[in-house]
């Protein structure tokens, strides 16, 4: 969406970030629960003790969406997938998983997890419940734990509905990747399932307002209605992308590097002032960034965003060795190396461009956007 993230803390070395789409559903939850689930269920109470249960509320129920999320990072690390960032947004959650899984069993295992720990909350918090009725417990304990209960237990079935990104799409893609041995053509099935369940969402709230314009249905599920498309329209939109990234990503599984490499490489003097290099290199050749040579040998690269970081007025007096970044293994890689590989390492890594080293020599480089262009060329065949 393009909105700020902030960053509240780390579990598991993970970072945990609020988006700013979160706090209209916060608001959202705590109005409604303030105005309407909370006074049918607690009567006689004040309007601002009415506020402070349905922010205690909505914020409980965000923990909870918080720790769905951190059993599929759990098992995740198990295996030595890094994890990005875990980011609560206006849908409920999303961890950022840097690799793929290496196979159909840690696939599955990931996906569980999160069902499993919204099932676990959903059984403490009734459980709760009834040993709090047993004793003649506080009801407004009561009626809290009675909704974080019912909230996890339909969070869990929720996301075990069958269409990828859900995680029981992602349990269905790990069935299909371990029945036909391929990952794009499951992710590809998965996704397609997902897309009809976000339209079969979109169908069924079109026709709860129809229902509701009609007087046939109670005025209040009109906001239940405008939710179930937004989540219908949410959850297409995602499935919709993810397929489109399989398809693309099988075709440049059969595909290496030295056919999408730039052959003819233009490198860079680590001693060449930035302004020679903008006017000489960065302006007339239109690239992003280039290798910096140094006596014959590879010892950085520098990018257009290295030059930006620069005041204009030091261009003349700076070295490309003074705002280049330093050579590492992860600059590199060789023309036999899969095509997909390489561009999941640049994408997770936040690179654009990439060495090809061969024998010790630069071959060759490598960039996102030349693989974009090699697909748009093999896709208008």
């Amino acid at each position: 969406m393009g909105w700020r993230d902030w960053q509240i803390g780390r579990v598991l070395g993970i970072p945990i970030k609020v988006h700013a789409s979160w706090f209209l559903v916060f608001a959202f939850v705590t109005w409604s629960l303030a105005t309407g689930y909370l006074p049918e269920a607690l009567p006689h109470l004040s309007i601002v003790r009415y506020w402070g249960m349905g922010a205690v509320a909505a914020l409980l129920l965000f923990v909870s969406v918080l720790l769905h999320e951190l059993g599929h990072s759990y098992v995740a690390l198990r295996y030595h997938i890094p994890i990005g960032q875990i980011t609560l947004f206006v849908f409920g959650g999303m961890a950022q998983m840097r690799r793929e899984p290496p196979g159909p069993r840690a696939e599955f295992l990931i996906a569980i997890a999160g069902p499993i720990v919204s099932f676990a909350l959903g059984g403490l918090c009734l459980g709760g419940v009834e040993l709090l009725e047993a004793r003649q417990g506080s009801s407004g304990f009561l009626v809290l734990g009675s909704l974080l209960g019912a909230v996890n237990l339909q969070l869990g079935f929720f996301n075990l509905i069958p269409g990828f990104p859900l995680d029981g799409g992602r349990v269905l893609r790990a069935g299909l990747w371990a029945w036909s041995g391929d990952f794009f053509r499951a992710t590809q099935r998965a996704s397609l399932a997902g897309q009809g369940f976000g339209l079969a969402f979109g169908l069924l709230g079109a026709g709860l307002l129809i229902g509701v314009a009609a007087g046939f249905l109670p005025g209040p599920l009109a906001a239940n209605a405008g939710w179930i498309i937004l989540i219908g329209g949410f959850l297409f939109a995602a499935a919709k992308s993810t397929r489109r990234q399989a398809v693309l990503r099988a075709s440049l599984a059969s595909v290496s590097v030295g056919e999408v490499m730039l052959s003819r490489v233009v490198a860079l003097d680590a001693t060449m002032s930035v302004e020679e290099a903008v006017s000489q290199y960065f302006s007339p050749y239109g690239y992003g960034g280039f290798p910096v040579l140094a006596d014959g040998h590879l010892v950085g690269m520098v990018s257009i965003q290295d030059v930006r970081g620069l005041a204009q007025d030091l261009w003349r007096w700076r070295r490309i060795q003074d705002i280049m970044q330093p050579w590492t293994p992860d600059m590199e890689t060789t023309p036999a190396t899969p095509a997909v590989d390489v561009l999941e390492q640049m994408i997770r890594q936040g690179q654009h461009h990439l060495a090809v080293i061969q024998d010790g020599h630069l071959v060759g480089l490598v960039t996102r956007s030349g693989i974009s262009r090699f697909l748009q060329l093999r896709d208008g065949r």
